[in-house]
């Protein structure tokens, strides 16, 4: 049986919200907006797609116009975090690195365009994952991506950790259990599998796989 750990990005792996407010607000500087974000405000968002954010923070604008301000955010904030990185939550890399030889491992996030490929970059996290996929890139919700590369990969079971009701809720939709990462963003007051603390994770997951047999 082919097994697979499917990654929530924002408050599960990484802590990108200093990088991104400052670029958000050096976007709207830059383009005469006289909106203003804070670390809290993009913390808020973490979960949502990029329309459900637009909509959420412009809801007078026009979609279009909107929209546009959202991507042009976006793609500043790539620039900051493929060259420095964000922040990593403790023992990431260590726990990646040892699940990445028992597990097919694959981020699914509902991020921007670019943004996966900033974490990999500027983290220098690649080398732990063997796929990725995000709702910018596909138009497709989180629990339709989770099925998407459980299938484009051959796996016969897999597990998602999240910190949000959002990626619970979309594990639950695809099918999969969920792990839910309470030191992250969100919260999850009925997981049923939770974690402190990165480093906790490996044994859950045996005792997940072993339970779903």
């Amino acid at each position: 049986m082919k097994q697979g750990i499917l990654w929530d990005l924002d408050g599960t792996l990484w802590d990108s919200s200093l990088q991104v407010y400052q670029a958000w607000n050096a976007y709207m500087q830059a383009h005469g907006l006289r909106r203003r974000f804070t670390r809290s405000d993009v913390r808020s968002y973490c979960g949502k797609t990029l329309d459900e954010i637009a909509a959420f923070v412009f809801p007078t604008m026009e979609k279009a116009q909107r929209e546009e301000i959202i991507n042009g955010c976006c793609e500043w904030e790539n620039i900051p975090l493929a060259e420095h990185g964000g922040e990593l939550f403790e023992d990431v890399e260590a726990v990646l690195a040892q699940l990445h030889g028992q597990y097919h491992m694959s981020v699914v996030s509902n991020c921007g365009l670019g943004y996966i490929e900033a974490f990999f970059q500027g983290n220098h996290t690649a080398q732990y994952f063997d796929d990725y996929e995000n709702a910018a890139r596909t138009g497709m919700g989180k629990a339709e991506n989770i099925r998407l590369v459980m299938q484009r990969n051959g796996l016969d079971r897999a597990i998602y950790i999240g910190d949000t009701q959002g990626d619970a809720n979309a594990a639950a939709k695809a099918g999969v259990p969920f792990v839910f990462a309470a030191y992250g963003y969100g919260d999850v007051p009925d997981a049923k599998w939770r974690i402190d603390k990165v480093n906790q994770l490996p044994p859950i997951l045996a005792e997940i796989f072993r339970a779903e047999e």
